[in-house]
């Protein structure tokens, strides 16, 4: 590969980086015309494994919105990145997959947290505008609901050390 190559995969895949932190982020502070912004015209997202629908990326903001909003902390981690652009003899093409893992730990305005991991299947399109999400698939692997930290029984002080005393 030629430094020009070296430097195009880079430069691909911080711009890639980027659409997927801004996918989290733009849930994390309920984003919508953000979050449709990451999307070609033609984009899709299934979040039908974690319990909810499959649709265009309008209507999965939609019902992401109503979803999402009785949550008044929420946090999207995605992490274990695995990115695979497409190769044209040697050269970057226009299409790439990133599969990752994902932590979601959100809370409830009933102070119930709410906690699930899974992973996600991004494809992704290099366009005029950039890299944007085509589909998004969502694999839910677990959800856990606990009460939040401030709602749990209260924590006795832990006793301070005291010598021990020759009798």
């Amino acid at each position: 590969m030629t430094q020009r190559v070296d430097l195009a995969t880079v430069m691909n895949r911080l711009a890639i980086d980027e659409v997927i932190t801004d996918y989290a982020v733009t849930m994390d502070d309920a984003d919508w015309p953000g979050f449709r912004a990451l999307f070609t015209p033609d984009g899709r997202a299934d979040y039908t494994a974690a319990g909810g629908i499959e649709g265009s990326a309008a209507e999965v903001a939609d019902w992401l919105a109503g979803t999402l909003r009785p949550f008044t902390v929420r946090q999207h981690l995605i992490v274990n990145r695995r990115l695979r652009i497409q190769d044209l003899g040697g050269y970057p093409g226009d299409r790439a997959e990133l599969r990752a893992d994902y932590l979601c730990p959100l809370r409830h305005t009933s102070g119930e947290d709410l906690v699930s991991g899974g992973g996600f299947t991004f494809g992704l399109l290099r366009g005029e505008e950039g890299w944007r999400l085509r589909t998004v698939v969502a694999h839910e692997k677990w959800r856990r609901a606990a009460a939040s930290a401030t709602s749990a029984a209260p924590v006795a002080p832990v006793d301070p050390i005291v010598p021990a005393v020759d009798g």
